[in-house]
């Protein structure tokens, strides 16, 4: 066989090599694309049935609610029992309300988030935060401070949603610090994006709880109900940005918001 034969056929088997290595990878591909989609469609499935569920659940919490509430106007205030009934039932219209508000914070971290960008100038934005948020801080001694830039910055973002996002952030700042402290908010523009710096000074996040704190259901807070930050960092992807968090033991915590410019 000649020198020329075998090269030719030293070429048609890399070639045929690189064929079958290159419709492996498509293969694969194909596959993995398959089964991602049927998974969102599990997951589209399940999304519509549990919003169906925590709906039809409000239904009869409404009624309960509201047969609390006339039961305890039929009671007699002369019997000797009232008062123990009274707080009995307090009680349990407490726990309804919960859960209530519970179904209500799941149906919007279920719902789809429509977004309406607008372009806002956001120092604007942060400064209309602070002043309504500021005597809420105060009267648990935490003082609320705003480090506005320069020159304005106007941002493609949905203002109301933005808004929920960093006030969560706030709240959850405060609830950090119970004897007291500062938050502080930072606006920086870095090229095509800005950052919001949510910082307290509180007693900082463990490492190892740091994972899990933008898992929906995940709480370290009494009472919680563990979405207000899987909701926010959801804003933050739905508006093309992210939510970060940097913490320190004894220094406290530094939750970042990302949002492009364009």
């Amino acid at each position: 066989m000649s020198a020329f034969s075998t090269g030719l056929l030293v070429g048609w088997g890399s070639s045929l090599l690189l064929a079958a290595g290159v419709c492996a990878y498509f293969y694969r591909r194909f596959v993995l694309l398959e089964r991602r989609a049927r998974r969102a469609e599990r997951l589209a499935e399940l999304g519509t049935l549990t919003s169906g569920l925590a709906h039809e659940i409000k239904n009869p919490l409404s009624t309960v609610q509201l047969n609390l509430q006339l039961l305890q106007e039929d009671l007699d205030p002369h019997e000797p029992a009232y008062q123990r009934l009274v707080n009995r039932l307090a009680t349990v219209r407490n726990e309804t309300s919960r859960l209530r508000e519970i179904l209500d914070d799941f149906l919007r971290y279920a719902g789809r988030i429509e977004i309406e960008p607008k372009p806002v100038e956001l120092n604007a934005l942060l400064e209309e935060l602070v002043d309504f948020f500021a005597p809420q801080a105060a009267s648990q001694r935490v003082q609320v401070r705003f480090q506005k830039t320069p020159e304005p910055i106007t941002a493609p973002i949905d203002a109301k949603l933005i808004k929920q996002c960093v006030l969560n952030l706030m709240i959850n700042a405060v609830q950090a610090m119970p004897t007291g402290g500062d938050l502080m908010l930072q606006l920086k523009r870095d090229d095509d994006r800005v950052t919001i710096d949510v910082i307290d000074t509180g007693s900082g996040i463990p490492p190892e709880k740091l994972p899990k704190i933008f898992d929906a259901y995940y709480t370290t807070k009494r009472g919680g109900t563990g979405l207000g930050l899987a909701m926010a960092r959801r804003i933050a992807h739905e508006h093309g940005g992210d939510l970060s968090v940097q913490s320190e033991i004894g220094k406290g915590s530094d939750f970042k918001l990302i949002l492009p410019l364009r």
